[in-house]
């Protein structure tokens, strides 16, 4: 699949969906097309928002796309979808709430699998995330599957994480366990028409008082309606103020250089992966020696060395 650059680039929508496809399937010229990607990346905002199901996480990114769009913007909108454990492909598809949005020049949605990726972020969501910044968004928000302890990969992949949270749902706990107050740029309280809503804000104030943040940022709680498009503006309010604060910590490039060395990491034990399977009869050995431990002949530690010894 060839990719005209130029119109890419320039934010055809057409091409931009073939890019972030070629690039998904890690087809033929995507490490090319990355290559010319990358030098035009570093403008746009990237907005990871993530918190438990259920906390209204889709109707947050609607409304904020749709303030920023009244704004002037341009917003691309990945949503990261979990995998069908056998085909691969996302299972929800894009997201039918944000159907209005779809339409409009100035906005662009694409649905991503997670492949199964323990973070919730595959490495084709953060090449999508590039080809949109190269594309000339403004902001490129990534909505993440909503799983909890796999949604602080985020980080790796936004400039600005938002953690949703819902009033009654006991997910200041969940969040603990997932690990999601360490990650956490800015908070949000949907659903804040909801009975609990001051009980909810009282125990993550006290929750993010214990957190000691390195780069010394203390992360505002804002109280959002979604629905009802209450709080929008305190939340993009709240981001920028983030950002700003970014660009003139002393941490952000410890923070970019983390980001690099996962990127490298990733992209070099895919690599790895892909050579050492498109060896002669590898594949073919693979299949023998998952058919040998599907019926317990050998154990899967022992099928590794065998795989990596060949």
């Amino acid at each position: 699949m060839s990719i005209s650059t130029e119109k890419l680039f320039a934010g055809d929508p057409r091409t931009i969906a073939r890019a972030i496809s070629l690039v998904e399937n890690y087809g033929s010229g995507s490490a090319e097309l990355m290559k010319a990607v990358f030098p035009r990346t570093g403008n746009a905002k990237i907005i990871g928002i993530t918190g438990a199901p259920g906390a209204g996480k889709s109707s947050l990114v609607d409304k904020l796309a749709m303030y920023y769009k009244e704004a002037g913007k341009r917003v691309g909108i990945i949503c990261v979808d979990p995998s069908s454990p056998f085909s691969g492909g996302a299972i929800l598809g894009d997201r039918i709430r944000m159907s209005t949005l779809g339409t409009d020049p100035n906005i662009f949605i694409r649905s991503m699998a997670t492949r199964g990726n323990l973070g919730g972020l595959s490495r084709a969501t953060v090449d999508a995330v590039a080809i949109l910044d190269a594309a000339g968004f403004d902001f490129v928000i990534v909505e993440t599957v909503g799983v909890g302890q796999d949604e602080v990969e985020i980080v790796k992949a936004a400039d600005v994480s938002v953690v949703v949270l819902v009033p009654g749902m006991g997910d200041d706990i969940q969040a603990i366990k997932a690990g999601i107050m360490e990650i956490g740029d800015v908070f949000v309280i949907n659903k804040a028409d909801r009975e609990g809503v001051l009980r909810t804000q009282k125990e993550l104030d006290a929750l993010l008082s214990l957190a000691h943040r390195p780069d010394m940022w203390h992360a505002p709680v804002v109280k959002t309606v979604a629905t009802e498009n209450k709080g929008i503006e305190d939340l993009s309010a709240a981001i920028d103020s983030y950002v700003e604060f970014q660009g003139s910590s002393s941490h952000s490039g410890d923070r970019r250089k983390s980001i690099a060395l996962w990127r490298l990491t990733e992209l070099l034990q895919e690599r790895l992966l892909k050579e050492l399977l498109n060896r002669n009869g590898a594949s073919e050995r693979l299949e023998n020696l998952a058919a040998e431990v599907a019926e317990k002949k050998i154990d899967p530690y022992s099928a590794v060395e065998e795989i990596l010894s060949s």
